[in-house]
């Protein structure tokens, strides 16, 4: 059976690429892709892939958030996250969501391919640049410990979404109608994540939200198209 692969990126002619990577590969199927992560969530119960390549910044649902949701209603998809960048807060945050593979975009092919390999065989796979720099900065104690501490992984699906909302400028009344949720109940949420990630005002939620790559600046976002299965 090949190793069925959802492909999940704001860009399309970085998916376009990336199926034309895969195509010969003959244990590799492409059943899916789209460039939204709340279609992806949805896309991953209905398909059920092996592999997610998930792009970590994504307008709307990030790439993180995204992943968390996924693995929370199934935990057997493996996913690989997709980056331009390998800062450490992004490789912490993207593993603490659960990623089983960090790729930067500029890997080789034989790189993408074999990563998607070991993934899916319950491995982990970090691209060579990403896993020198981390441990350099480990052996020279230079990682950031406030990365380390980042609690992602505590905080609910709905506090998550309230978060990414919060860094985006939204208000507390605009969430709630976007949420349809009380402004009460939205405070609260405000007010719980402030206590899990040890931050005591908006600005502090908004600086972790973009440091984990949960949103990302407004002038980076672009337009949305359409899921596609395959």
């Amino acid at each position: 059976m090949p190793i069925r692969v959802l492909i999940v990126d704001d860009h399309k002619i970085m998916r376009d690429g990336i199926k034309a990577i895969l195509k010969p590969a003959v244990d590799l199927e492409v059943v899916g892709e789209t460039d939204s992560g709340v279609d992806a969530v949805q896309l991953v119960r209905k398909l059920r892939p092996d592999v997610v390549m998930m792009d970590i910044n994504l307008q709307g649902m990030s790439g993180i958030e995204a992943t968390i949701e996924m693995l929370r209603h199934n935990p057997d998809t493996k996913v690989m996250m997709l980056s331009m960048y390998d800062d450490e807060h992004s490789v912490i945050s993207a593993v603490k969501a659960g990623a089983r593979g960090f790729v930067l975009k500029r890997a080789s092919d034989g790189d993408l391919i074999q990563a998607l390999r070991m993934v899916s065989q319950g491995g982990t796979y970090l691209s060579p640049k990403v896993s020198d720099r981390l441990l350099e900065r480990i052996q020279k104690g230079t990682v950031d410990e406030s990365t380390q501490a980042l609690p992602l992984a505590d905080l609910s699906p709905r506090e998550i979404q309230v978060l990414r909302l919060i860094a985006e400028g939204k208000t507390s009344k605009e969430i709630a109608v976007m949420l349809d949720l009380s402004v009460q109940t939205v405070r609260s949420y405000r007010k719980a994540m402030m206590k899990k990630l040890n931050v005591n005002n908006v600005a502090g939620l908004t600086q972790l939200a973009l440091a984990t790559g949960l949103t990302r600046p407004q002038s980076f976002a672009s337009g949305g198209e359409s899921a596609q299965l395959f």
